[in-house]
């Protein structure tokens, strides 16, 4: 029972928290959610959450126990069970993650986090549940962004259950052909590009590695190498 409360009380306690975060870090849609708890207590919600937002790239399990920490102290509000879904994905907590998330849909309705949960279906052996969310009605009046990142996960789903050909269709819908140069049309072309590979069709990914590469200004891909390893293979 001892050994329960110590770890009860470690994950209320958290990491520590640096001096120089206050919690004015935090966008003020999310300080405008904690505005219902007593000051002292949303002042040391606002710093966990606004050390998670901060380490969630660079060090995402650290992140995630701010997160849990920011839990601890105010569990009913979706704003925090949205950041912990969201640094427990990050940190590749798929169950935890998904947990966390229908539960902040539970409390105000969002479907923004469709594209996640489904990710963390795949990542959790059920393509087919992926594939349910990612026909949800409310995907239809997501933004470009949005839209993009289900389509990734429902073409990664199909890809996971053999379909490359149903895969390749669901990415044929998307925006392939964008003049954007926003990352989600990057990571769609080269997805794209991938699946063909897979599909045995080097020649037109090939194309689309190169055109890949040519709007991916800050090289979030590999598509350049991918594509000279084509051409030697040709």
């Amino acid at each position: 029972m001892e050994k329960e409360r110590s770890v009860d009380q470690a994950t209320y306690d958290g990491p520590p928290l640096p001096d120089d975060i206050t919690g004015a870090e935090l966008d003020r849609a999310i300080s405008a959610q904690l505005k219902g708890l007593p000051e002292k207590l949303a002042a040391r919600v606002a710093r966990h959450l606004a050390a998670a937002g901060i380490l969630v790239d660079d060090d995402p399990e650290t992140a995630y126990r701010h997160t849990l920490a920011a839990r601890a102290r105010a569990p009913r509000l979706a704003v925090v069970r949205e950041a912990v879904g969201e640094a427990a994905y990050a940190a590749g907590h798929y169950a935890e993650a998904l947990a966390e998330l229908r539960a902040a849909k539970r409390m105000n309705g969002a479907t923004a986090y469709l594209p996640i949960m489904a990710d963390c279906h795949r990542a959790l052996g059920k393509p087919q549940e992926a594939l349910k969310l990612a026909k949800s009605p409310s995907v239809v009046n997501f933004t470009p962004e949005a839209k993009a990142e289900m389509t990734l996960v429902e073409a990664g789903a199909r890809r996971d259950l053999g379909q490359i050909d149903a895969a390749l269709r669901t990415l044929e819908l998307a925006p392939l052909n964008s003049k954007s140069r926003s990352s989600w049309v990057v990571r769609l072309r080269y997805a794209y590009a991938d699946t063909l590979v897979a599909a045995g069709r080097d020649r037109d990914a090939l194309a689309w590695f190169h055109r890949t590469h040519a709007i991916d200004s800050d090289e979030l891909t590999d598509a350049a190498e991918r594509a000279e390893e084509l051409e030697r293979r040709s």
